[in-house]
């Protein structure tokens, strides 16, 4: 029988699997291992979305492996990625799927257990954790079952063959950039992450800036099965992470950094939602050692229209704002602006804009340039479009510049124009 991640036991440890059997060794004389062994699921968050790259099988309580003997068809995997809840008849999937994964090295970690690496990458199909859901707009947690099949002996030093009788699927998916962030609800109810300066490069006893990342609409909730997973807003995208890896860190001398999930998307009600956020922030603040004067506010997309949203509504809160492929025209023709003029022209915020001018969802010139037209003394960085390690992204993607601290105007990068902004 096979076993499953689910979005419920991705946030639930301890949780046991069922076990896989592992077929295709019988012609092998080999020694058998009795009971199971139990193989973890390692993923990383690309720019475009987290993908499932290696896999780790616990094999160092079987003895010492010879590497030598460890070839990339030892063995074969399998990924299964469903939708954790019915959809409707005609919603387009993009990304669930049943087939086969290429295994293209293997190797021993420090703890001596076999590494499967696994063929992944942008564009490829196969590895995500996630699933878009075109017809509600929102990407969401894959379940994912794996099958590991052996098709040869491994063998220990000594040269004793064996062949393992079962593996265990962990419970856990393991992405060690996503798992540093402690998962939160506030008083109100909106779920958020949290990423704290590490101690042993940023004492405590020193306050620190506090960096409040606002997800795309993709990463909301108000889905079928009360769907509310405070997972997609670090999973989706590098956004959050990005302000969490320690050039980020080194640059802001250790930052906390906040992203908050919306009960369904920020431009639903901006109004509404601005509360919560500053909330979640006092709340952070409250609890930790944060310097109030540096809170920066950084969004893509929805995320985008709630960082000028929130500059304006609570004009002495930010230090700095960086709105990314925001949205201030209306969502209807002929309906009010999310945000007017009048709003955009009384924030006195310090904001650097940035999308891309190819942005096929957000019009780059209507949204993002007339609020830089607009917002007194605003930067702005325009793309022509959004390339990246030599791949080209849907024109929208334009956070991932900031996520690699790209945007720069005259030699001053964005995290570096951030870090030095203070309301003091």
């Amino acid at each position: 029988m096979a076993s499953h991640i689910s979005r419920r036991t991705i946030l639930t440890a301890g949780v046991g699997a069922a076990a896989l059997t592992l077929h295709g060794v019988a012609a092998y004389a080999a020694d058998r291992v009795p009971g199971s062994v139990r193989f973890r699921l390692n993923a990383r968050v690309l720019d475009g979305g987290e993908q499932v790259t290696s896999i780790t099988l616990e094999t160092s309580r079987l003895g010492p492996i010879d590497p030598a003997g460890l070839t990339t068809a030892t063995f074969g995997v399998h990924a299964k990625g469903t939708r954790p809840f019915a959809t409707a008849p005609d919603d387009d999937v993009l990304t669930d799927y049943d087939l086969d994964r290429t295994v293209t090295a293997v190797r021993l970690d420090h703890n001596g257990d076999v590494v499967l690496e696994l063929s992944h990458g942008e564009g490829q199909a196969g590895g995500s954790t996630l699933s878009y859901l075109q017809a509600e707009s929102r990407n969401v947690m894959l379940d994912l079952t794996y099958t590991v099949t052996q098709h040869a002996p491994i063998v220990l030093r000594g040269h004793r063959s064996i062949v393992i009788e079962k593996f265990v699927q962990a419970p856990r998916l393991s992405d060690p950039e996503v798992d540093v962030f402690s998962s939160h609800i506030s008083g109100s109810g909106m779920k958020y992450r949290l990423y704290s300066p590490t101690e042993a490069h940023f004492p405590r006893h020193v306050k620190h800036p506090l960096i409040v990342w606002l997800h795309g609409g993709g990463e909301g909730a108000s889905l079928p099965d009360n769907y509310y997973d405070n997972e997609t807003t670090l999973r989706a995208n590098r956004g959050a992470l990005g302000f969490a890896t320690p050039e980020a860190q080194r640059i802001f001398d250790g930052a906390y950094v906040v992203a908050p999930q919306s009960t369904s998307y920020w431009m639903e009600d901006g109004p509404r939602f601005a509360p919560l956020i500053h909330e979640i922030i006092n709340d952070v603040a409250r609890e930790n050692r944060v310097d109030r004067d540096r809170i920066y506010v950084a969004g893509c997309s929805n995320g985008g229209y709630m960082s000028m949203k929130m500059t304006a509504v609570y004009p002495a809160m930010f230090a700095a704002s960086v709105p990314i492929c925001g949205i201030v025209t209306a969502l209807q023709p002929g309906g009010s602006p999310l945000l007017s003029d009048s709003e955009l022209a009384q924030i006195s915020t310090p904001s650097w804009l940035v999308a891309s001018a190819d942005d096929p969802i957000v019009d780059a010139q209507a949204n993002t340039v007339h609020a830089h037209e607009v917002i007194p003394g605003s930067l702005l960085t325009l793309y022509d479009h959004v390339i990246w390690n030599g791949h080209q992204y849907v024109g929208h993607y334009s956070w991932i510049y900031v996520a690699h601290n790209n945007p720069s105007i005259d030699g001053t990068h964005v995290w570096q124009w951030m870090a030095s902004r203070s309301r003091r």
